[in-house]
């Protein structure tokens, strides 16, 4: 670049000024363009974290009181339906070890009420989510 900007004089050397000045606006160019690709996936991944947090606290923890008064009741009603109705009459077995006893009373009304809020909740919300948005 010295040899020709000494033998072609002043048009050379603008020329080879400005291929300089283009070399350099390229790099800078890349070097921005990768601070942008950088900041980028900062933000996404930041989104992501925002986005698994948000649905943990939608969801919950499967051990919250709620879900484990549903885990009881299916347990009971698995029990039921497998146990004593399926497998107790596949085998041809009326023995009282396959039968279980109905509920009654107070755990009989709690059951029932445990049954509707796991049916009735979703719904409920779904509601209020699309009254709240109007």
């Amino acid at each position: 670049m010295a040899i020709l900007s000494f033998l072609g004089g002043p048009v050379i050397k603008g020329l080879i000024d400005a291929y300089n000045a283009h070399l350099k606006a390229t790099t800078d160019d890349k070097a921005i363009a990768a601070d942008l690709a950088g900041k980028e996936i900062a933000a996404q991944t930041v989104e992501l974290q925002e986005q698994g947090q948000t649905k943990r606290a939608q969801i919950g923890h499967p051990w919250e009181p709620e879900k484990l008064f549903g885990y009881l009741m299916v347990i009971y009603f698995g029990k039921l339906t497998l146990w004593d109705k399926v497998i107790g009459s596949f085998a041809g077995y009326t023995a009282n070890i396959f039968n279980t006893d109905p509920l009654t009373g107070e755990a009989l009304t709690w059951a029932g009420w445990i049954m509707v809020f796991y049916v009735g909740k979703r719904g409920f919300e779904n509601i209020a989510r699309i009254l709240k948005q109007r």
